[in-house]
C-alpha cells in the first residue's frame, strides 16, 4: 500500500438522507469545528465501461469506529452481499454523499476529470460533519480539495471508509444501469454494467451507439463513425 498526501458541470447527487441535490460550494459549507478528525473514505465505480456516468462516493463513519461487519472492496463481494452492506453503511454513517457525473461531462472533460470532479464533490458533501482527512482510493488527488486528503494504492482492500464508499458507489452506478436497460433493453446494460464485453461490443456493432454511450471512448466512437453515414444518408428502396 501506497499513500500520496496533499494540504489544504452537470452531476446528480445522493445524500445521507438519500435526497438529490445540487453540488455544494466550499463557501457554503458549514464551519468546521472542534477538535475531532473524522475520517472521509473515497471511491469510485465506473471509470472503464463504455457507457452510464462514472460514481463516486465518500463515507464518514464515527471516530475509532467502523459499526459495521463484513466490509470488503466491492469488487470482491457478490451483488446480493453489497446491497445489505449498502442499507448498513446508508443507516450507520455518519454521513455519506454519492455523486454522478454523467456521460456528457465525461465526453466533454474527459473520465479522469470526471473522476477528480466526483470525488471533490463527493467530499463536499460530508464535510459538515467536522475537520476531516481525506482518504481517496488510487494514486491521484483532485485539485483544490477543501481538507487534507492521501492518496491510497490498494485503499478499497485495506481502509474501511474506502470499502464503505466503494460499496456506495458500485451499488448506485449497477442500480442506475438497469434503469437504463429498461430504456435500451438491446444493449445488455443490466448484465454489463456498461463494460466492454463481447456483449457488449457485439450490441454496439449492430444497433450503433445509444445516448448514454461514451463517444470520448475509442470502441464507441469507431460504432458511432460506421454507423453516422447510415444515419445521414436513406437507406436505398
Amino acid at each position: 500500500m501506497s499513500k500520496r498526501i496533499q494540504g489544504e458541470t452537470s452531476a446528480t447527487i445522493l445524500s445521507r438522507d438519500g435526497a438529490t441535490t445540487e453540488p455544494a460550494s466550499p463557501d457554503l459549507l458549514p464551519p468546521i469545528s472542534g477538535p475531532r478528525l473524522y475520517i472521509a473514505g473515497v471511491d469510485e465505480a465506473g471509470r472503464g465501461p463504455l457507457a452510464g456516468p462514472v460514481v463516486v462516493a465518500a463515507v464518514v463513519f464515527e471516530p475509532g469506529r467502523t459499526p459495521i461487519n463484513g466490509l470488503a472492496d466491492s469488487k470482491q463481494l457478490c451483488a446480493e452481499r453489497r446491497e445489505a452492506l449498502y442499507a448498513r453503511i446508508v443507516e450507520r454513517a455518519l454521513a455519506w454523499h454519492v455523486v454522478f457525473i454523467e456521460v456528457e461531462d465525461i465526453d466533454r472533460i474527459n473520465i479522469y476529470h470526471a473522476t477528480m470532479l466526483g470525488m471533490k464533490r463527493a467530499l463536499q458533501g460530508v464535510l459538515h460533519v467536522g475537520e476531516c482527512l481525506a482518504r481517496i482510493d488510487g494514486n491521484a488527488l483532485p485539485r483544490d480539495l477543501p481538507c487534507r486528503a492521501e492518496a491510497i494504492v490498494g485503499g478499497d482492500a485495506s481502509d474501511r471508509s474506502i470499502m464503505a464508499a466503494s460499496i456506495l458507489a458500485k451499488v448506485s452506478r449497477d442500480r442506475h444501469m438497469r434503469e437504463l436497460h429498461a430504456r435500451w433493453p438491446e444493449y445488455g446494460f443490466d448484465e454489463h454494467k456498461g463494460y466492454s464485453t463481447p456483449a457488449h461490443l457485439a450490441a454496439l456493432r449492430r444497433h450503433g451507439p445509444c445516448p448514454q454511450h461514451r463517444r470520448s471512448f475509442a470502441p464507441v466512437r469507431a460504432s458511432d463513425d460506421l454507423f453516422a453515414p447510415l444515419l445521414r444518408e436513406p437507406l436505398p428502396v
